[in-house]
């Protein structure tokens, strides 16, 4: 984990994942792109084909190039190798070109908790980054003053197809030290006994080395609160999931499950795409 991707917006939110960024940078010796966009309106599109707002648009660079080298310059940034880049470009695909482009092995975002993702991350802009990413993102909702990932819950159907992502989620849990709450989410529309469902989690983990983890299979209502509610009983510090690029969830994780999991858990979140 070489190189972390922190989009920022200048807002609390974006400094609460540039800080989690630092912390994971410091541990682990990697350097942090911070990245701004500046989405321009329809008159400032027509500037750059030969308008009269050029003026404006260069106004507007200079400002986030000052907030951004007072951003370079706070105290938890001290001895990290931190470089800056301002693109002008829609926030989703920005993102993506930009950490595609620089070789990028995670992305850390900053959202608003329950309300949903706001400020630069509206409406589908983020749900696109978390579902279609290549890389991991992870999603911070406030400020963790030590972001230390000792309980790790990950929620899967563990089918094959998962197994690559799984790699991926196994090499950040390892960075921690990270005990790995393997779980099964247990619905009404949806049920395996407890045999059956171990026995589909004991073939899945057999292939790896693993030694600092618990099966647990659990039931509620919907996959949703299942995970939410399985998290807050096991007090889980990170909550790990795989997606599946363009059409959702794999397997259970489908339809709304994955912005609404985002959105309502206060916990952080990462992803990682199958």
């Amino acid at each position: 984990m070489k190189r972390i991707l922190v989009p920022t917006d200048f807002s609390k939110n974006a400094e609460y994942a540039l800080k989690v960024a630092a912390q994971i940078a410091r541990k682990n010796n990697s350097e942090i792109i911070l990245l701004h966009m500046l989405e321009l309106p329809h008159q400032g599109n027509d500037a750059i084909n030969g308008g009269s707002a050029i003026p404006q648009i260069m106004l507007y660079k200079e400002k986030a190039i000052e907030k951004l080298e007072d951003l370079m310059d706070v105290d938890f940034l001290d001895g990290i190798n931190v470089s800056e880049i301002i693109q002008f470009e829609k926030a989703f695909t920005g993102i993506l070109s930009i950490s595609k482009k620089n070789g990028v092995d995670l992305i850390v975002m900053g959202s608003h908790g329950v309300s949903g993702f706001e400020e630069m991350f509206i409406g589908s802009n983020t749900e696109k980054v978390v579902r279609t990413s290549e890389i991991p993102v992870l999603v911070i909702k406030n400020e963790v003053p030590s972001f230390e990932v000792k309980n790790m819950v990950f929620a899967s159907d563990f089918s094959p197809e998962i197994s690559k992502p799984f790699e991926k989620l196994l090499e950040f849990a390892t960075l921690f030290g990270a005990h790995l709450n393997l779980v099964m989410i247990n619905t009404p529309n949806s049920f395996k006994s407890t045999a059956v469902a171990e026995k589909i989690m004991s073939e899945f983990v057999e292939k790896y080395n693993l030694s600092n983890y618990s099966f647990n299979i659990y039931n509620d209502v919907n996959v949703e609160k299942g995970i939410l509610n399985f998290a807050t009983k096991v007090n889980a510090d990170l909550i790990g999931m795989c997606t599946h690029g363009r059409t959702g969830f794999s397997h259970f994780f489908n339809g709304s499950i994955s912005e609404d999991l985002v959105n309502h858990t206060v916990r952080p979140v990462i992803t990682f795409k199958i």
